[in-house]
């Protein structure tokens, strides 16, 4: 998939779904990830779904520890 092909609205969804799935799954690998919610996506974009994932942990790891940067939102 090229990155021309994607829509306006692609990554945000991407960000909801993997952040709902990470709320549903704390313990849950990236592997999980993939198969509970790829197939929701292009095959192409299971770089980007990991990518994600691993962002929404860091902002969540910084909220815990009290790092989050004042208004930033998790992406």
């Amino acid at each position: 998939m090229r990155f021309r092909d994607e829509k306006l609205g692609d990554l945000e969804r991407t960000r909801e779904v993997v952040r709902e799935w990470r709320f549903a799954n704390p313990q849950g690998t990236p592997e999980q990830l993939l198969a509970d919610v790829g197939r929701q996506f292009h095959p192409d974009w299971a770089p980007v779904l990991r990518s994600v994932l691993i962002t929404v942990d860091r902002h969540h790891a910084r909220e815990v520890t009290g790092h989050a940067l004042p208004g930033r939102g998790c992406s």
